[in-house]
């Protein structure tokens, strides 16, 4: 069981069809050494990708409501599908709030949403939730959130063989995101972050709320 920490899509959108050059992402060796943007800093521009393959670059720049991005690691990551089914109790508030709100994750695109665990998929079902591959994790490498997983962490996880991770951030780099969370107000500043080195601790949606609420 994971534990709980007490505590419109307005950017613009621009598709991109074909994916840029990898070239030195800058992903930390390891997670004591990832260095997460804090509170107060400018958010940046990346470009994560749909299920179809075609890109969306949020740009904080253009933004005409706040942005809330929850990054989390996969749909093969249990932690993460419970995340996401407690998200499913306050999302609706969170955007009755004119708060967006974004997922991206390390998992290729065309299993955004194929790899969710079952009940995960039941819970989420008619919420239109906005999930995206960061499979080059430039997305979380903009933010601070990229490490690479130790040898003995990838061997366990490429043991998995009901893991898709084929094509994965995880295949690709031998890299994940931290879990983690970031409130982007509309003069494209970060407002409030959420990250722990213990990859099972997650914000509750209840605590996340009133943040959302306190910080937009």
């Amino acid at each position: 069981m994971w534990r709980i920490a007490a505590a419109s899509l307005s950017a613009v959108l621009v598709l991109a069809f074909v994916r840029p050059a990898l070239g030195d992402v800058g992903i930390a060796s390891k997670l004591d050494d990832i260095e997460p943007l804090q509170v107060g800093a400018a958010a940046p521009t990346f470009t994560v990708y749909r299920e179809n393959g075609s890109g969306w670059t949020f740009d904080p720049s253009r933004l005409q409501r706040p942005a809330l991005i929850i990054f989390y690691r996969g749909g093969w990551c249990g932690a993460c599908n419970e995340q996401l089914r407690d998200m499913a109790t306050v999302i609706e508030d969170i955007r009755d709030l004119d708060v967006d709100v974004i997922f991206p994750n390390g998992d290729r695109p065309e299993i955004l949403y194929t790899s969710l665990a079952p009940e995960t998929k039941l819970a989420i079902e008619g919420l239109d939730y906005s999930l995206f591959s960061d499979v080059d994790l430039n997305a979380a490498t903009a933010f601070g959130v990229a490490y690479v997983l130790d040898d003995e962490t990838l061997a366990r996880y490429r043991s998995r063989e009901h893991w898709d991770l084929e094509d994965s951030s995880i295949d690709r780099h031998d890299a994940l995101p931290l879990p983690s969370i970031f409130l982007v107000t509309t003069d494209g500043k970060i407002a409030f972050t959420f990250h722990n080195p213990n990859t099972r601790i997650r914000l509750s949606s209840a605590d996340l709320l009133q943040a959302v609420r306190d910080k937009r």
